[in-house]
């Protein structure tokens, strides 16, 4: 009805589609299990609603995921084992990544990033400090490829060993982005910043011995990066930073 309103003329496009991106509020809302799910937010916002799955029982998990599968690709994030299998079991199509913790329907995750130099063309690169900081950023790395992105990662390049970043540095300097993920003291965006001018996501994590707070310490030595062009992102937040990454990338 509302397409044929607009060919007959009684309805401008716009009006349409800013009753398209507001519609879901008033008549697409999923109440079942306690879920409201968001089943238009990718036309307003371009990116649609990803399940968190953390706190979530099995039944509204799958519920969720059930329902955002009919519309488009779905992606679980912080999926435990338990999940993974219920998961599994009732998408057999869908696709698990266990270093990553996510779960994705209806659109392919990298099983395995890819060992060695990626693309001197690559726009998005996703640098870690640590291995230990790999859970991180492979959440941002596969939330990256599911959002239709082609990141490289490159990993353990901290200021440890800083010596390390010498054979990346002509990758990272022509990527148009940077994500960077490190907890401990959390210094590593700033040595990017400086080394590259790239633009850099800089995402905490809560890696590290006590004084570091649970990533507290990194977040607060990003927040007061001295070299400028570093936005910070909330601890361990690697979906958050690809989602980012794929609204500056377009």
């Amino acid at each position: 009805m509302l397409l044929e309103a607009v060919a007959t003329g009684q309805r401008s496009p716009q009006s349409v589609l800013d009753e398209l991106r507001l519609g879901p509020f008033k008549d697409a809302l999923h109440a079942a299990d306690g879920l409201h799910l968001d089943t238009h937010r990718a036309l307003r916002t371009g990116h649609g609603e990803v399940v968190f799955a953390p706190g979530k029982t099995i039944p509204r998990l799958l519920s969720a995921m059930t329902q955002l599968r009919e519309v488009g690709p779905a992606l679980a994030t912080r999926v435990d084992p338990d999940q993974a299998a219920a998961l599994r079991q009732a998408f057999p199509d869908g696709e698990w990544w266990e270093d990553a913790r996510l779960f994705a329907c209806n659109s392919p995750l990298p099983l395995q990033h890819t060992a060695g130099t990626p693309d001197a063309g690559t726009a998005l690169v996703v640098v870690t400090a640590g291995t230990s900081d790999l859970p991180v950023a492979l959440e941002a790395f596969g939330t990256a490829r599911f959002l239709g992105l082609a990141p490289a990662l490159v990993a353990d390049v901290g200021v440890a060993g800083l010596h390390r970043l010498t054979p990346h540095l002509s990758l990272l300097g022509n990527a148009r982005l940077l994500i960077v993920v490190a907890g401990m003291e959390g210094a590593l965006p700033s040595v990017l910043a400086g080394l590259t001018g790239r633009p850099i996501l800089a995402v905490p994590t809560s890696v590290g011995y006590g004084a570091s707070f649970g990533g507290l310490a990194a977040l607060l030595a990003m927040l007061n990066c001295c070299a400028p062009g570093v936005a910070v992102l909330n601890i361990d937040n690697g979906f958050g930073a690809a989602t980012m990454a794929a609204k500056l990338l377009g």
